[in-house]
């Protein structure tokens, strides 16, 4: 495990208008693990930012990254990375919002389909492969009438901000566990009775 490199993207959507949307939640849980592993966001070749360093010495090595792109193009640079580090998709995280969890909630899954998520739709296609890990961070479904595309691009809710530090928290707990600990691992952590 030592030495080993690990590629996690946060998606979402750049400039800071859209910095607290919740479509923009993945990037907000890589800030979380530059924090933790004491590392500072930086412009790179790929159309991206990223920050590298080790959540311990010796241990696996970290690529955050998120892409410079609109979310619906995050292929391109996500595909830019692996190329760049030399990367296999079995060794690329991407953490990303998601309308069929509900709020406060994370779950992990590897491969299957894009569920209508046009971030991971492009990544998949660009790739050349959707056998990659997701870290899905909860966000609900709209209220009422509102469409899902308004949604997205509304900042958290007060009630939710009070709640959002804890649970991009978990979501960073989440990408460590599949890093040190393996998929399996994580999901028995993270994933409720109500599985999907």
């Amino acid at each position: 495990m030592a030495g080993e490199a690990w590629l996690v993207v946060g998606l979402g959507n750049p400039g800071p208008g859209y910095a607290g949307n919740r479509h923009n939640v993945g990037q907000m849980v890589l800030d979380v693990l530059a924090h933790r592993i004491g590392a500072r966001f930086g412009t790179h070749k790929t159309n991206s930012t990223v920050a590298e360093g080790r959540a311990v010495p010796g241990g696996p090595r970290y690529v955050l990254a998120k892409p410079n792109s609109f979310m619906n193009l995050s292929g391109g640079p996500t595909a830019s990375l692996l190329a760049y580090y030399d990367l296999d998709v079995a060794n690329l995280i991407v953490v990303h919002d998601e309308l069929d969890i509900p709020f406060d909630s994370i779950k992990l899954k590897r491969g299957g389909g894009h569920g209508g998520h046009n971030g991971i739709r492009d990544i998949a296609s660009a790739s050349g492969s959707g056998d990659f890990t997701r870290v899905r961070v909860g966000i609900g479904r709209p209220p009422g009438r509102m469409s899902a595309a308004d949604f997205v691009l509304r900042d958290f809710s007060g009630s939710e901000r009070d709640v959002l530090p804890n649970l991009l928290e978990d979501a960073a707990d989440a990408v460590e566990l599949v890093v040190g600990s393996g998929l399996e691992a994580a999901q028995l952590r993270f994933h409720t009775a109500a599985t999907d």
